[in-house]
Parts: structure tokens; sequence; C-alpha cells
């Protein structure tokens, strides 16, 4: 194990990024400058898939309107709680601690820490909240989340085992929270369809002459 702040990194998980950031840095320069702005087309590229596997839900019954509706809150819980596990961790940057080049340009400032990868699980959590709404777009996120993550390690500033466990959490998230919030909220659609359904005939009865 490796001292990395407050937490001891996997010497395997170390390795692994030397591996990854040597293959970057040998790589051609259009590889490193795709791979290097990845990470954020490819996050809009998942929130696109989602939001069209989301409207391919909103026309049907109530629990698929209510998958629509929720199909977003999935990845801001999975965000909040990478936050929250970054502050209890406290894992330093590999791009601080190895000290090897990196190509992302600039290691993000002290502070701002490495375990678990906040866009590996955004990716997770996107994709996989997709997939739950959407088999066929589902199976595009997939591919999609895995190459958001690698881009992360690749650049130089995370560890694998900071997007492997932010994907893993992503998903997890992700496959908790999308029935825990559609069951309630498909309920409430349908009494308000009920309540829509029975003041139809009073309004109707008040409007004959």
């Amino acid at each position: 194990m490796a001292n990395n702040g407050s937490m001891d990194v996997p010497e395997i998980s170390v390795e692994w990024y030397n591996d990854v950031v040597d293959a970057a840095a040998s790589s051609p320069e259009p590889v490193q400058w795709f791979v290097g702005h990845a990470t954020e087309g490819v996050l809009l590229l998942l929130g696109a898939l989602l939001l069209m596997a989301a409207l391919s839900r909103r026309s049907g019954g109530p629990h698929d309107r209510a998958l629509a509706l929720i199909a977003p809150v999935p990845a801001l819980l999975a965000y909040a709680g990478s936050e929250w596990l970054k502050t209890v961790v406290d894992e330093e940057r590999p791009c601080r601690t190895v000290g090897r080049a990196i190509i992302a340009g600039a290691c993000p400032p002290p502070g701002d820490w490495s375990f678990p990868s906040n866009h590996a699980t955004l990716a997770g959590a996107l994709a996989v909240t997709t997939l739950l709404l959407s088999r066929r777009l589902g199976l595009v996120a997939l591919p999609l989340a895995a190459l958001a993550a690698f881009s992360r390690v690749f650049v130089g500033v995370h560890y694998p085992h900071d997007v492997i466990v932010g994907v893993l959490f992503g998903a997890l998230v992700a496959v908790v929270a999308t029935p825990l919030l559609a069951r309630p909220t498909a309920e409430a659609l349908r009494r308000r369809t009920n309540r829509a359904d029975r003041a139809a005939p009073k309004l109707a009865s008040r409007s004959r002459p």
C-alpha cells in the first residue's frame, strides 16, 4: 500500500496508473487531444441519452411518466454522495503524489480530493439510469461511461480505483434510487389522474344548459 493523504492507495492501482500514464504520454497527439477532451463531451452525450430515454417514457402510464420525471435525480444524488465521500477519504490526487507528467495540463488544486471520481460517478449513474429507462439506449450509454471513467486515468488526474469505485457507486445509486423515487411519484400521478377523472363529469354536468 502507498500512503496518500489519509488513505492507503493499493500498490496495484499505483502500478496501473503508471502504466496508463506512460501509454498516454507515448500516444499520438490526436489521441491525447481526443481523450483529454472526451470526459466532458461524453457526459453531455450521456445526459442527452438519458433525456431521450426519459422522453420515450413520458407518453406511457403513471409508472413510465414517473420514471421520466425522476430521471435526473439519481445522478444528482450520486454526485452529492461522491462529494461527501471525498471529504471523508481525503485522498490526494496521483498527479500530485506520484509526480508523473500528465496530459491534463495541470493537476487539480490541493483540497480537490481524488477518491472517488466525480466524473466517473456521474457517468455510471447516467448510464445505468438510462439503461433502466431504455435498454436500447442504455447499451449505448454503458461503454460511453467506461470511456469517461478511463479518460480520467489517461489524463493523469485519478487512480484506476478512483474511477472504478466511482462508476460502481454511481450505478448503485441509480439502481437503488430509481425505483424508490419512481414508486411514490407514480402513485402521486395516479391520484392526480383519478381526481381529474372524477372532476370531469361534474364539470360536464355543470356546463349543460
